[in-house]
């Protein structure tokens, strides 16, 4: 791959990045993001952080830092919009194999555990919301509640997203004692 004169190179490898951040759907850690990358385009490291770094500067991308001291990174609404403008950029065989094996690859690539957490509506009033640590692919922590509105759920949701790390000791110890 030339990275200085091949524009449609360029623009394909940003938009594949955009793709698969948009079907990560959350913040994904350096390393584990390459390796999803590497298993759809052979793309060469250097050129993979400087997309990256362009993506951020552009406002598609946000690059955070987790609580283990990790660089993480996330699509910003700015990049759902664009992907939705240029996923026709990815070659068809490129979509169609990250569409059909995409589960499976992130599931052999990301981190050891995962944090989740869903709602799901029973009526307009009431959501059962279910927050989840699975470890090698084993739910080992689950906690369900109920919501009395939409906004609510998706503050728990959110809550637990960004804060499962430190809720999950603390809640665990509180069901020990």
């Amino acid at each position: 791959m030339k990275l200085a004169s091949d524009n449609e190179t360029l623009a394909e490898n940003k938009a594949l990045i955009l793709y698969l951040l948009d079907k990560v759907n959350k913040p994904m850690e350096n390393t584990a993001f390459y390796k999803l990358v590497l298993t759809f385009e052979n793309m060469n490291y250097f050129y993979f952080q400087q997309f990256l770094l362009d993506l951020i500067e552009n406002k598609y991308i946000l690059k955070g830092v987790s609580d283990k001291k990790e660089t993480i990174y996330e699509l910003t609404n700015e990049g759902r919009q664009a992907i939705s403008l240029v996923q026709d950029l990815i070659p068809g065989f490129t979509r169609f194999q990250i569409d059909n094996n995409f589960k499976e690859d992130l599931r052999s690539i990301e981190d050891e555990y995962s944090i989740t957490a869903d709602f799901i509506p029973e009526s307009e009033n009431c959501y059962n919301v279910i927050c989840k640590i699975t470890e090698n692919g084993k739910v080992t922590f689950e906690v369900k509640t109920f919501a009395g509105s939409r906004e609510q759920a998706k503050s728990i949701v959110d809550n637990w997203k960004k804060n499962a790390a430190k809720i999950y000791p603390k809640m665990l110890k509180m069901l020990t004692k």
